[in-house]
């Protein structure tokens, strides 16, 4: 009982303490993170290939580069590619007779998403998570506050642990 209740005093200090990222109580913290999404053509950030025959997506401009430094390709389709790689519907169409008949290009653009399955109360316990286990997340993971809005058993909850006097509790042996 005695480690608890030191816990509760920690994480007490802790939840007075911490920054609050401009969040409102009661508070919380996710993971935040980037990823890219399939857009509209006028709102692409940038453009991924599809080929059917592997069934893989690349960014394509990491693609094209893969193919000018790796590539079997004929020396006539690289001077080829070289000549319209600043035009899009050129080189799809440039990989289609090359590499994939069935390639199609992607618009995509990164949005900010809320990692599911994260909730951490205290911002530390979010960025130790994040250090752990940065395999599952991109570079730019990060810790994001959030209001637990309307929710007055969480709210209470948060107070009770931020304002109770853990020194009132007397453990008897």
């Amino acid at each position: 009982m005695n480690h608890d209740i030191q816990f509760l005093k920690e994480l007490q200090n802790e939840l007075k303490t911490q920054d609050n990222d401009c969040q409102a109580s009661p508070r919380y913290w996710t993971v935040g993170d980037y990823e890219w999404v399939e857009v509209r053509e006028e709102n692409a950030e940038r453009y991924s290939v599809y080929l059917p025959y592997i069934a893989e997506a690349y960014v394509l401009d990491d693609y094209l580069e893969g193919l000018k430094e790796d590539s079997e390709l004929s020396k006539e389709a690289l001077t080829e590619l070289q000549e319209i790689e600043d035009d899009y519907d050129d080189v799809i169409e440039w990989i289609r007779k090359y590499i994939d008949e069935g390639a199609e290009l992607i618009p995509e653009r990164k949005v900010h998403i809320i990692q599911p399955d994260t909730m951490f109360l205290t911002k530390a316990e979010a960025k130790s998570h994040i250090k752990l286990n940065k395999h599952h997340y991109t570079s730019e993971a990060h810790t994001y506050a959030m209001t637990s809005w309307r929710a007055p058993k969480v709210e209470r909850l948060l107070k009770i642990l931020e304002m109770f006097d853990w020194s009132s509790i007397t453990i008897s042996k």
